[in-house]
This record gives C-alpha cells, structure tokens and sequence, in this order.
C-alpha cells in the first residue's frame, strides 16, 4: 500500500492510503451525503473539477456498474473516502473501484476522518485541495490559486446527435448539453421524445431552426455566471416553446430573466436533501449536486415566482415563469442515483408540449 496526502488550502494535511492511480491532483474540496450512487457521482459531470468526500463511511461495497455511468468517463478529480472495498459483492458489478479509478488516471485516498473533515467544510466553507501520492510538502500558496475554469465547454458534447425515442415519437426535444447526466435524456426518450442534443455553444436560432415542441437546459458544473454566451442564447429561448432548466441550467434561465446567482458556503450534494413545494405543500427528498443559488429576492422583480426553497436552508430551489411556458428546478429530477419523488417533472414538461 502506498501512503497519500491530503493538503487543504488551510494548510492542514491529512494522511491516509491510496487507491486508484498514483501522482497529484488539485481541486475543490466538496462533500456529497448519498449512501449509494459510486459510479454515478464519479461520473457526473457536474463535480468537474473538483475533490469528492463521500460522508458514507463505506465506498465502493457493490462495484462499479458500466451501466450506471452518467458519462463516458470519470469528472472528479480524485475521491477521499473513510474505508473503500477492494473486493466488492454484487451481480452487476463489473470491476472495482479502485480499478475504475486507475482506468481513468483519478486518485483516491481513503483511511480518512470524512466526519471531521465535512464539519470543517460546513463551519468554514469550501476550500482547495489536493490529494498526492509525492509527500506532504505541497504549496499552499498554489492551492490558494486555483479556479474551476471551462467547466462547460469541458464537459458538454462536441457535436450534435439525436438520441431515438422509445416506442411510438411523441415529442421532439432540443436538449442543451451543459454537462448533462444520460438520466435526464433517457428520462425523455422512455416518454416518447425524440431528443436531438446540441453543444452549450449551440444559439437559439440553430436549435429553434429544428422546430422542437420544447427545450431542455441540461445540469453542468461550475458558476453560472461564467457562460455569459450561453446565457444571451437563453434569453432568445423565452417564450419560443416550452423551456425546462435542471440545476446548472435553473441557474442560467435565472439570469437570462434578469435575476442574480451567488455562490453558496458548501453547497448542496448527495441524495437526501428536502425541498418544498410551495404551491402544494409537499416535501420531496431529493438529488442535488451544486454550490451555487439562484437568489430568492431577486426573481419577484422579473415576474418569475419562487417554486421551491430548501427545507434545510430557504434556498431557491425552482422557479416558475408565468406566462412563458418555463420552468426549471435546482435539484435533479431523474435522481439516478437516488429518490424518484421527482420524476414527475418530466411528465410536467409533457404537458407543457401537448398544449400547442
């Protein structure tokens, strides 16, 4: 076994065994609470750029499926766990954790106090880090340095493609690629929709020339504000035909319509976070994986109304556009992995398409 370092930008250093591949990776520090969900966190491409802490004491028990993969490859930069299982015990498990992680060149590092770790994180906020395999001398003036940059234009599709829909063609849908999970699409695709995928550079002419019956703003990482481009194409999208925004995605329709975001002190990431429904009342548990918010008293201003706010907090959580046939949501709806309170979503999407 080979030790590992864990480095924070406070200067405090931990020291635990590595697993997956060797070397250094620098990042920023986030926790995430879900008890399940390995693959599906490694390879969401909404923790671009940043270093993991997976708060279930236990990782990896059941393998890595291929088929629970939200991308093609892994977008963490590396994974800091309490305890990790070298030999996993499931049907569908195709190969270990550790493998997975040295298949992608991504290090772990695990025999960590998480607890103590995510409390730092909660009093203090997210900080930079790095994990290494190379000794316990990292600079922290270089850690102290290091932004997410490009978060999109790294992670979301290249080319346009069209994924078929399951079944008879109901709907024909363009779905932005900010980074997206393969849930959301394969959400549409079991309702009937055609989904043809376009890049964050698309513009609103190029999608709108396809003739969609409604749009979709895919999840992604990173701040919202830093993809003015993207935004100025949203602002185009308003009212054209229905829009639906997921996480990163709420986040730019919010500024589209003249509402302001802000980074939050630890954000919100893992499967068990509460959300109300202010319309109904009802409190669904929900997948969330982001640090920033779009600001609840900035949306009466534009005419947008407040959907729903985070039971834990009071944070926006949805946002509704009266009168535009919009609507999105902070937290993920197709919860893969996770609870599927929220599925219902998708469904409210279909019907915002069948009314012409």
């Amino acid at each position: 076994m080979q030790n590992a370092y864990l480095i924070l930008e406070n200067g405090k250093t931990y020291e635990g065994i590595s697993f997956g591949a060797s070397g250094t990776s620098v990042g920023e520090l986030v926790f995430t609470t879900g008890m399940t969900g390995c693959a599906e966190s490694l390879t969401d491409p909404s923790y671009y750029g940043q270093l993991v802490i997976f708060t279930f004491p236990q990782f990896g028990n059941y393998g890595i499926a291929d088929a629970d993969m939200e991308s093609s490859g892994i977008h963490v930069r590396g994974a800091i766990v309490r305890e990790y299982c070298e030999k996993p015990s499931n049907f569908r498990c195709d190969e270990s954790v550790d493998a997975f992680l040295k298949r992608f060149g991504i290090i772990g590092i695990s025999g960590i106090d998480t607890r103590e770790l995510t409390q730092m994180i909660r009093d203090g906020g997210v900080m930079n880090a790095v994990i290494t395999t190379e000794g316990p001398n990292y600079p922290v003036e270089e850690l102290q340095r290091f932004k997410i940059t490009d978060a999109v234009k790294n992670t979301s599709t290249k080319d346009r493609f069209i994924v078929e829909a399951e079944g008879i063609e109901r709907f024909r849908v363009a779905f932005v690629d900010y980074g997206a999970k393969r849930s959301m699409i394969s959400n549409l695709t079991r309702r009937g929709c055609r989904v043809e995928v376009f890049p964050y550079s698309a513009t609103a002419q190029e999608i709108l020339d396809t003739c969609p019956d409604g749009i979709m703003l895919s999840n992604g990482a990173g701040d919202p504000a830093d993809n003015q481009g993207c935004i100025e194409e949203i602002k185009k999208l308003f009212g054209k035909v229905p829009l639906f925004g997921i996480c990163l995605g709420h986040q730019m329709m919010a500024i589209a319509a003249g509402a302001t975001t802000s980074k939050m002190k630890f954000g919100h990431r893992g499967a068990n976070q509460p959300v109300k429904d202010l319309e109904t009342g009802r409190v669904y548990i929900t997948c969330q994986n982001h640090g920033y918010a779009v600001d609840a008293g900035s949306l009466k201003p534009i005419g947008a109304k407040l959907r729903y706010v985070n039971v834990n907090d009071g944070t926006c959580e949805g946002v509704d556009y009266p009168g535009l046939r919009a609507f999105s949501m902070q937290f993920h709806p197709e919860a893969h992995g996770g609870p599927r309170d929220c599925e219902d979503a998708f469904s409210r999407f279909i019907e915002m398409m069948e009314v012409k």
